[in-house]
């Protein structure tokens, strides 16, 4: 008995078989058409067991995901029911989380966010654009975070081999592009500034090394973008909010967290800021 796809691939062989000419008067043109309908044969099949190897590699990758789901079920969500059924009802999250979209860059993996501790986002660079950029998903979820489900802290978090701050650092400043990329992270050109203009006296710093800088200096200009953020400014002033930075560093998995030393209208200076509890966790 045939298999479907062998009993398919007959079916196409000989659909092909057809079209060779049945002149028997030009043979040559005949093994041509002949060669020309096997050539076609081989990539139909070689088509088809690419497709086969495809949907077989994604069937695989959704097996491997049921699976996580069906433990985090069992060993997570089952084993803190109660937990899991309160948080069904309301959410009462303490930090707000910025992240890179960076797949090495998780924060739930990397500091421990259990569900119900962290409101995240992720962009690239975790970049935060100043209130007068207008509206974006990032400060959409600032929005919601801070003033609905009312966190006490927001966390910027950065990383090193950034691509995003990469792409900020080799970009023309005055060069329209229509590169989403692009646009996007010109919102960190502050940071670049201030980091070309440091890293310009130390000559021997290569590209790497000033992308490095920059991606810890884009950090705090964007600590610096949260206060231009009215209802963000006002809790920070009250004490009710804290904003803070981090830095991971997962060549040798080192962490590095600081905050925002808040001096009223001084901390909004470009460029101007100080920091305090600085910690270095390796």
């Amino acid at each position: 008995m045939l298999s479907r796809n062998s009993y398919t691939l007959r079916l196409k062989t000989c659909h092909i078989r057809q079209l060779v000419p049945r002149d028997k008067g030009n043979s040559a043109l005949q093994v041509k058409a002949l060669r020309e309908s096997q050539g076609l044969t081989q990539e139909i099949i070689n088509n088809e067991q690419k497709c086969v190897q495809i949907m077989d590699n994604e069937s695989e990758l959704f097996k491997e995901m049921k699976h996580r789901f069906l433990t985090f079920k069992k060993d997570k969500y089952l084993e803190n029911l109660e937990h899991f059924q309160n948080l069904a009802k309301v959410q009462k999250p303490k930090f707000m989380v910025i992240a890179c979209a960076d797949s090495r860059v998780c924060p739930s993996s990397i500091l421990g966010f259990q569900p119900g501790e962290a409101f995240i986002v992720r962009n690239v660079a975790n970049l935060v654009p100043p209130y007068e950029n207008g509206p974006s998903e990032t400060n959409a979820a600032l929005e919601f975070s801070v003033n609905s489900l009312e966190v006490e802290n927001i966390l910027v978090v950065g990383h090193s081999c950034c691509g995003g701050i990469r792409a900020l650092m080799s970009m023309e400043d005055n060069k329209n592009s229509s590169s989403f990329i692009e646009n996007w992270v010109r919102i960190g050109k502050p940071a670049k500034l201030i980091s070309t203009k440091a890293t310009a006296t130390a000559s021997d710093l290569n590209f790497d090394q000033q992308c490095r800088h920059c991606e810890k200096v884009s950090i705090n200009q964007s600590l610096l973008n949260l206060l231009t953020y009215p209802w963000i400014e006002e809790k920070v002033a009250n004490g009710k909010l804290s904003v803070h930075g981090g830095y991971y560093d997962f060549v040798d998995c080192t962490f590095e967290k600081w905050s925002l030393n808040y001096k009223g209208s001084e901390s909004k200076e470009e460029g101007e800021y100080s920091i305090k509890d600085r910690e270095f966790w390796c």
